[in-house]
């Protein structure tokens, strides 16, 4: 270990928040490099070195002779919480694939609750959960799992099952319904 990375652990050990900083500023690029090349998500790979930096600053104990060095440890966490965010991504995933569309879009879209109607946009939010309603059960299971799970359209494939072609075909008539349906709120703001 560096005598520099020494004095960074020391400190950071001590609470010395200016520390943490120097550190943050040391390491981040590399880290957010090796986090993004595994998750291909840019804020993913953010909160990855952001998880990193908290562990960093609740467990670090000043430095002893056995004492590794506080990058290759930034670097561990790093990809041991990567891994976990890519684990979490496939049990996701796997759980979709068994649902049928009418269990996908209970899991996925919150129903309007009675409270909400104090707040604003509650109008808005129940004029799309009527125009998703409208929608056939294929198109609907489409379209939630492309907006509301974050889904490609390969992916939306595979999980249901289906040709990338019927998934195209779904969504675009799903979107040009929703368009005629929402077309009155197109332009509203909160």
């Amino acid at each position: 270990m560096s005598a520099r990375e020494e004095g960074l652990r020391n400190r950071i050990a001590a609470r010395d928040e200016q520390a943490l900083v120097e550190l943050v500023d040391l390491a981040t690029p590399w880290l957010l490099g090796v986090a993004h090349a595994m998750l291909h998500d840019v804020d993913e790979a953010e909160e990855v070195v952001m998880e990193a930096f908290r562990t960093i600053w609740i467990s670090v104990t000043p430095a002893t002779a056995e004492s590794r060095g506080l990058l290759p440890y930034l670097l561990r966490v790093t990809r041991h919480r990567a891994i976990d965010r890519l684990r979490s991504r496939q049990r996701h995933r796997r759980h979709l694939a068994l649902l049928t569309p009418h269990e996908i879009e209970r899991s996925t879209v919150a129903p309007v609750e009675p409270n909400e109607a104090a707040q604003p946009g509650w109008q808005l939010h129940a004029q799309v959960h009527a125009a998703l309603k409208d929608l056939s059960d294929e198109q609907r299971a489409a379209v939630q799992l492309a907006y509301f799970e974050g889904l490609t359209q390969s992916e939306i494939a595979n999980t249901l099952g289906i040709p990338l072609g019927t998934v195209k075909t779904r969504l675009r008539l799903a979107f040009g319904h929703l368009r005629l349906a929402l077309a009155h709120v197109k332009d509203w703001v909160l």
